[in-house]
């Protein structure tokens, strides 16, 4: 296994700050007050999850403008 070329840079991928968030989220949700959570319309929990992968996908095959 070998690190991408530009590891360093890691924390500007769009792709990487999307798994980052979709990987804490669960263990930020159950410390948030219900108030807090009531923004989030019942059911739609595991639709943010996977809109969170997709976007994380999204963010690997879309060129981000760096230097290549």
């Amino acid at each position: 296994m070998r690190f991408v070329k530009d590891v360093r840079s890691c924390g500007k991928w769009f792709s990487v700050q999307a798994f980052v968030i979709l990987a804490t989220l669960p263990a930020v949700w159950v410390q948030l007050p219900q108030d807090a959570k009531a923004f989030l319309p019942v059911g739609w929990e595991p639709w943010v999850l996977v809109g969170l992968a997709l976007a994380g996908l999204v963010g690997r095959v879309v060129d981000q403008g760096g230097d290549a």
